[in-house]
């Protein structure tokens, strides 16, 4: 049987945390940081009051309010997903404009009982969009388009997502 390759926590700076301390299975916590969103100059989210959700190896994936979104850019998608910790996932399109990013956003709208707080808010791949802020900062997409996590200068890697970590 094939042994999982666990790679070498990067060194942990100040204000950093390492992804390799979240914890497997994953669970979902209030963030205070501010989320924003900018695409095709329309400001699609300004929050204060995301959640985030933390797995061993994955930076964390914000879940926006919908109070906090410019959900006149949202259309339900027929998308549908299921995640092992959360439970089924169901997609939006974000239109600004003339563009449209197929499956750009998802919600949980009936999650098992530990993700209750993220009920009907709304997370987004950061990778299509023109910019993703933490705290000011641009983040940089996970690695992977299947994944929606969201690097900032307070983790510390390596994330999965890239060549070889499919089994991490």
């Amino acid at each position: 049987m094939r042994q999982p390759f666990h790679p070498e926590p990067d060194p942990v700076g100040p204000d950093q945390e390492s992804v390799w301390d979240y914890p497997r299975p994953a669970i979902a916590e209030r963030s205070d940081r501010h989320i924003r969103i900018v695409h095709k100059g329309i400001e699609l989210v300004d929050s204060r009051a995301a959640w985030r959700t933390l797995e061993t190896s994955h930076p964390p994936t914000y879940y926006i309010p919908r109070a906090d979104i410019a959900m006149d850019h949202l259309e339900p998608n027929s998308r549908r997903s299921m995640c092992e910790w959360k439970g089924q996932a169901r997609y939006f399109d974000i239109v600004t404009g003339g563009d449209r990013i197929e499956a750009g956003a998802w919600t949980y709208p009936d999650p098992v009982h530990a993700f209750a707080g993220i009920r009907d808010h709304v997370a987004f791949y950061p990778d299509p969009l023109d910019a993703c802020f933490v705290d000011g900062e641009q983040i940089v997409p996970q690695p992977g388009a299947f994944y929606g996590g969201w690097i900032s200068r307070y983790e510390a890697g390596p994330f999965k997502g890239g060549p070889g970590s499919r089994f991490w």
